[in-house]
């Protein structure tokens, strides 16, 4: 039987082997076959200023890059696509809450914008390949509550490098199980 371990493991396997810039194995309906991802989003060590500390996740919207600050002048580097004009979080938070495969509900404001697209689901679709959350989520708190803005997985990698979600930060899927991994719950997240 082919579980989502499978599928994980099969996506490490095809990494392993992939050439770069390529995007990476992505199981989704939706996935565009052609797709190909620009190399400058590819998960990269790159040099970072030394104002945040190690272990802070930074965020640039408007170049679409996440850093994960690992110090002594140095970051990896995740490609992102972001909200549109006027959804975006703006701001420090932190990850109070981790999910693997998460259960994604829109908000009531994303029904209200677009009843056609959302409404459908306002009980919520259950976590699997073909969730709009992706593989992993990192919910964003600020002041201990919940922002409703996520770090998260995506079912459209074409959208990394791009200004086209509701707010939240989206990530290829191989990406945000590589940072999920890597930071704890309390990590800073800033978003400049």
């Amino acid at each position: 039987m082919l579980t989502r371990r499978h599928l994980l493991l099969g996506s490490a396997a095809a990494l392993a082997f992939a050439r770069p810039g390529e995007a990476e194995a992505h199981h989704s309906a939706k996935f565009k076959k052609n797709f190909r991802l620009d190399p400058q989003y590819v998960p990269q060590r790159v040099y970072f200023p030394m104002q945040y500390r190690r272990g802070t996740i930074v965020v640039d919207p408007r170049n679409h890059f996440l850093y994960l600050v690992e110090g002594w002048g140095q970051a990896r580097r995740y490609g992102v696509g972001v909200g549109k004009a006027g959804r975006k979080f703006k701001g420090i938070a932190t990850i109070d809450r981790k999910a693997e495969w998460p259960r994604w509900t829109p908000t009531k404001n994303m029904i209200r914008r677009e009843p056609h697209k959302y409404a459908r689901y306002a009980d919520g679709v259950a976590g699997g390949i073909n969730n709009p959350l992706g593989a992993r989520a990192l919910y964003l708190y600020k002041g201990g509550r919940d922002t409703m803005y996520r770090i998260h997985g995506t079912t459209e990698p074409q959208s990394i490098g791009r200004s086209v979600s509701n707010g939240c930060i989206r990530m290829i899927n191989d990406h945000v199980i590589d940072l999920y991994d890597r930071v704890p719950l309390g990590t800073v997240v800033v978003v400049i």
